[in-house]
């Protein structure tokens, strides 16, 4: 099933877990749901996060050497979803963590712990075969990256094997803040409509969105918005007892 946005745009917040702690994520993303965010992102901390721009590279760099590995994603999921049940609870990782715990036993602890759905950031539509049967088997919603650069049938092929949403990168490279929205943005959903409407799956918006001037951009269309690096600076910045706090403002601004 698609992941719900309740609002338009629908807000979708990556944290990295672990960064400055485990509870802290808690507590932060508690924060961002009670403040408007349709979809938590929980990102798995990674030892070479070579799709991350620096300032989401410093924060997994953090929760690595503070030894947060999978399985405590897994639990901060659980948590989430024992308190705030409506909320959407994504996993976002590099395949690396999740093949070394093995795909069959991650997909069935990942339902396990209540989660929608599960981006892995470098597994391809044309080698998840595996994958696309763990996921269907556990009813967990498989989402995949779109990239400007992909021609029309590889975007048909990612449309059909998403379930939760697709999340539409609104430049090559890798991510960060920007200070406007790509025009390859728009293009590319243009592009995916064709192919996820019958389906009846949204297309959010990721990579460099930073303000509630993108989001009132991405509204126009797309259903979702991705707020990540922003957030994570944000949070690096901020001591940690405030952090939830500070998320939270920022949060409702993007709505306001």
């Amino acid at each position: 099933m698609p992941i719900v946005f309740k609002q338009k745009p629908g807000l979708v917040a990556y944290l990295t877990a672990g960064d400055p702690d485990l509870a802290a994520t808690r507590d932060i993303a508690l924060a961002a749901i009670d403040n408007g965010a349709d979809v938590i992102e929980l990102g798995v901390p990674f030892s070479d996060p070579l799709a991350d721009g620096p300032v989401i590279q410093r924060a997994s760099e953090r929760a690595v050497a503070k030894g947060v590995r999978l399985t405590d994603v897994l639990e901060v999921a659980r948590q989430l979803r024992s308190a705030r049940p409506a909320c959407g609870l994504v996993l976002f990782s590099y395949l690396n963590p999740v093949v070394r715990m093995g795909m069959k036993q991650f997909c069935a602890a990942a339902k396990d712990a209540g989660v929608d759905g599960v981006l892995l950031t470098d597994m391809i539509v044309e080698e998840a075969d595996e994958y696309l049967a763990e996921m269907k088997a556990n009813e967990l919603a498989p989402i995949f990256l779109a990239a400007p650069t992909s021609p029309d049938v590889r975007l048909q092929a990612i449309a059909g094997a998403s379930q939760g949403f697709v999340y539409a990168i609104s430049r090559v490279g890798i991510t960060g803040t920007q200070q406007q929205v790509a025009g390859d943005a728009s293009e590319l959903v243009n592009r995916l409509r064709k192919y996820t409407e019958p389906l009846g799956i949204p297309v959010a918006v990721g990579f460099g969105i930073s303000n509630a001037e993108h989001v009132r951009a991405v509204a126009l269309f797309a259903d979702a918005a991705v707020i990540g690096s922003a957030l994570v600076a944000l949070i690096e910045r901020t001591a940690s007892a405030e952090a939830p706090a500070a998320v939270g403002r920022f949060i409702a601004g993007l709505r306001a």
